[in-house]
């Protein structure tokens, strides 16, 4: 789906309903939600902050996960020290399955050469719009990895996403994602996910050869639309995506005057597992600033 093609689409999303009621948090609640996408029954984590929400409503975040094999993901379980940091600080969060993840219906064609799971982020997105408690002037997107590439799409799709911040995002163009790309593909993809690169390929061509159709698909040719500022970061020794993703980007936001933060840690892998504490507080601090 190309980014005019997402921003002419209708996302309604639907009411959250609640699915299974968790233990709570130090102070929010925690939920297994649904939505609608498509039809489909998509599940989601939401978290809510106890008390009486600030007038306007709570400024929440979508929560955007990188690959985990679909049929080993669970709504509860990854992410949880992530989403935990902004709950405890006071944002609503939502953290979507997208579909054909756990007991999320529908089939997982992956993210990058599949329209499906923007389509969940974008309908999740309008769900928490339509929700009395969020502040929909105050929504903001946190993605890792393939959830960076989702984040970055609908930050363009969607001017009403006042933030950003991207972990270790696949956030190159589809020349850098299908040329530059050298990190080994996970043996739990299945082939016919894997044949979609090859077919869209084969139907429209290379990026070098047709590089106008391959520019729609990317939101790096649509920095310039973006509704606010982005935080990304990255380690050195990050083996699953690209440091130079991280950091064409980041030249590509500032030589348009759209505000960006960087922070590189050396050393640091995928997960920024030395540096998680550092990193959760600096995103934190960025959203209360920009929401």
């Amino acid at each position: 789906m190309s980014i005019p093609a997402a921003r002419a689409k209708a996302f309604q999303g639907s009411a959250l309903t609640v699915q299974q009621n968790l233990r709570a948090g130090a102070n929010y609640s925690r939920q297994v939600v649904s939505y609608q996408s498509d039809g489909l029954r998509i599940n989601a984590l939401l978290t809510v902050p106890n008390g009486a929400p600030p007038k306007g409503g709570w400024p929440t975040i979508v929560f955007n996960h990188g690959y985990i094999p679909p049929n080993v993901y669970r709504t509860t379980e990854r992410y949880v020290a992530y989403q935990d940091a902004f709950a405890r600080a006071g944002f609503i969060t939502l953290k979507s399955d997208y579909r054909g993840h756990g007991s999320s219906q529908g089939e997982a064609l992956g993210g990058y050469f599949a329209p499906d799971y923007t389509t969940d982020v974008m309908n999740a997105l309008a769900s928490l719009k339509a929700d009395k408690r969020v502040n929909p002037a105050r929504i903001g997107m946190w993605g890792h990895s393939m959830g960076g590439f989702l984040t970055l799409r609908a930050m363009v799709i969607d001017r009403q996403v006042k933030a950003g911040v991207i972990w270790a995002g696949v956030v190159g163009d589809y020349n850098q994602i299908i040329n530059e790309w050298r990190s080994p593909v996970p043996a739990s993809i299945p082939k016919s996910v894997l044949a979609l690169r090859q077919k869209a390929v084969a139907k429209y061509g290379t990026p070098q050869a047709n590089p106008k159709f391959w520019n729609t698909l990317a939101a790096n040719s649509y920095l310039s639309d973006l509704g606010g500022p982005i935080q990304l970061h990255i380690g050195t020794a990050d083996n699953d995506v690209p440091v130079a993703f991280h950091t064409r980007l980041t030249a590509q936001l500032k030589a348009i005057g759209k505000p960006v933060q960087s922070y590189v840690y050396p050393g640091d892998n995928h997960d920024l597992s030395r540096n998680l504490i550092t990193a959760l507080n600096r995103s934190v601090a960025f959203f209360k600033a920009n929401l």
